[in-house]
């Protein structure tokens, strides 16, 4: 096996076509089909099937080691990080994982930290659900990303306790009372956004016994915002977020007793595993936002 033929297959299962995966790693198409086949040839196994109705399939073992081969190019980028800050530079690729609250409220600082400090380090991020971005890490697509408990197999540090809050228009029956208890939303309509949001509000309606009615499911704050403001339901958001974001007419911003919150994580597959810009990254986050006791 050689680095180019994994790069090869990782990139085709990433992408599912030869020619754009070709077109990315400056590979003609017969090149990357060459490199894919020398490997099943030498492996004795097939890895992809060419399926002209669904496309580019991959088989049962070429899933498996697809989380291997990322595994090997993600030790060849440690190698090279490893290598090059002895001789006294940073190199290489980070890639991360985030969600909405935490694009918007902290990785741009980072991102623009490192590029200053460390411009030959590359960052490359993909947005994604707290459970996408958990499946990341964990057949390595990403190298670092933010996260909500629990972490599984993961490695990593409490981040940042984000308090929520719950959104209704200004004619709903709760709207006069500046603190809603929890029993109140027992079976009201909910708009319930996927960012990082769903695991720890169902677990707080579970513990108090109530009915969490998910009538509709968004993936981002302004989503919600349109469909209060439509009268659809009612809302628990960060408040955090919160403060990027103005309110639309009509909405109002009310507290929930008890105080719902939920602890974000920043993680890794392994920490003794990590790169060399992977701990970079980690430290300078630290730096950034860890300072401050009332993040922990």
């Amino acid at each position: 096996m050689t680095n180019s033929q994994i790069m090869a297959f990782v990139k085709i299962a990433e992408i599912g076509n030869f020619t754009k995966a070709g077109e990315l790693l400056n590979m003609t198409q017969p090149a990357v089909s060459r490199a894919i086949s020398t490997l099943e040839s030498e492996l004795g196994v097939i890895l992809v099937i060419r399926d002209r109705r669904n496309g580019i399939l991959l088989t049962d073992i070429g899933k498996r080691l697809l989380v291997i081969f990322r595994e090997i190019l993600h030790s060849y980028n440690r190698i090279e990080q490893e290598v090059e800050a002895e001789k006294g530079f940073e190199v290489g690729t980070i890639r991360v994982g985030s969600f909405p609250i935490v694009s918007t409220l902290f990785l741009p600082k980072i991102v623009r930290v490192i590029e200053e400090k460390h411009p030959g380090l590359t960052i490359e991020v993909s947005e994604g659900t707290v459970d996408e971005i958990k499946e990341w890490l964990a057949s390595r697509i990403i190298d670092i990303g933010w996260i909500i408990p629990p972490n599984g197999e993961l490695e990593g540090i409490p981040f940042f306790k984000d308090e929520l809050c719950l959104l209704l228009r200004d004619d709903h029956p709760l709207h006069s009372r500046p603190v809603i208890h929890l029993t109140d939303l027992d079976n009201e309509p909910m708009i319930v956004c996927k960012g990082g949001f769903v695991t720890p509000i169902y677990a707080l309606f579970q513990q108090f016994g109530i009915v969490l009615r998910a009538k509709y499911e968004g993936h981002n704050l302004h989503t919600a915002l349109s469909m209060i403001q439509e009268g659809l339901g009612v809302s628990i958001v960060s408040k955090a977020l919160l403060s990027w974001s103005a309110l639309p007419p009509r909405v109002r911003i009310r507290e929930i007793d008890p105080q719902p919150s939920r602890q974000i994580h920043l993680a890794v597959p392994s920490l003794r595993e990590a790169s060399h810009g992977v701990r970079l990254f980690l430290q300078t986050a630290k730096q950034l936002y860890l300072s401050d006791d009332r993040n922990r």
